[in-house]
């Protein structure tokens, strides 16, 4: 086995049950709380997560004081999740990504690799013509990002057996205010609330609805 290459933890059958096992859980149990050593892997597969060029233009608030998530609750449709979930992270995106922004992040990857600054000039040049181009939404792009991140976070909770549910039916600006988000030049994209599901949650015994693979999925 390559020196690179992680043994794997679980069978790609165990992987494809524990996807079918999770859901958008729509009653947590309140009385659960996380374990650190579980919290501490998710918040870790936040950090990890995926991302064009590798900029990471995100910032995760990571929301479990009582009261917080009860300023949060009526500008999230009010839904029950925010409270009663264990953990809620916000995931926000950088606003108007640009040259310093991309000039700390050369800095940060010239100091974990041990290479000069100057030898990422050409690097610079590129990230700089794909974000600075005619017509190109670096805000919208820095939006999208943030989704790779949720995906991250799902698979690995579904994979530790947490429950999550990932809510667009937040209201980005109140969030931002409550917050404090706008000050330090961010913006609210969505949320995940993370937990375990109530016992009488009636869509955990729901069938997990999904089209065939074959109308999914194009095989060449």
């Amino acid at each position: 086995m390559n020196s690179t290459t992680l043994a794997p933890s679980l069978t790609p059958d165990q992987l494809v049950e524990r996807l079918q096992w999770r859901y958008a859980t729509k009653r947590f149990d309140p009385s659960f709380r996380l374990s650190p050593e579980v919290w501490r892997a998710l918040e870790r597969t936040l950090v990890l997560s995926p991302s064009s060029f590798g900029l990471q233009p995100w910032h995760f608030v990571v929301v479990t004081d009582a009261a917080m998530k009860a300023r949060l609750q009526p500008a999230s449709w009010n839904q029950p999740q925010i409270v009663e979930a264990s953990h809620l992270v916000v995931f926000a995106h950088r606003k108007n990504y640009g040259a310093a922004d991309l000039t700390r992040y050369l800095e940060r990857v010239a100091s974990v690799r041990g290479v000069t600054r100057e030898s990422l000039n050409g690097y610079e040049e590129v990230v700089l013509g794909h974000i600075q181009r005619p017509g190109f939404s670096v805000d919208e792009w820095t939006r999208r990002q943030t989704y790779l991140a949720v995906g991250s976070l799902l698979t690995a909770a579904a994979t530790l057996g947490v429950d999550a549910c990932p809510l667009e039916g937040i209201d980005p600006a109140q969030y931002d205010q409550i917050l404090g988000l706008g000050a330090k030049g961010f913006a609210s994209v969505c949320a995940v609330a993370l937990g375990q599901r109530a016992a009488d949650d009636r869509y955990a015994s729901l069938a997990k609805v999904r089209f065939e693979a074959s109308e999914l999925i194009t095989r060449i």
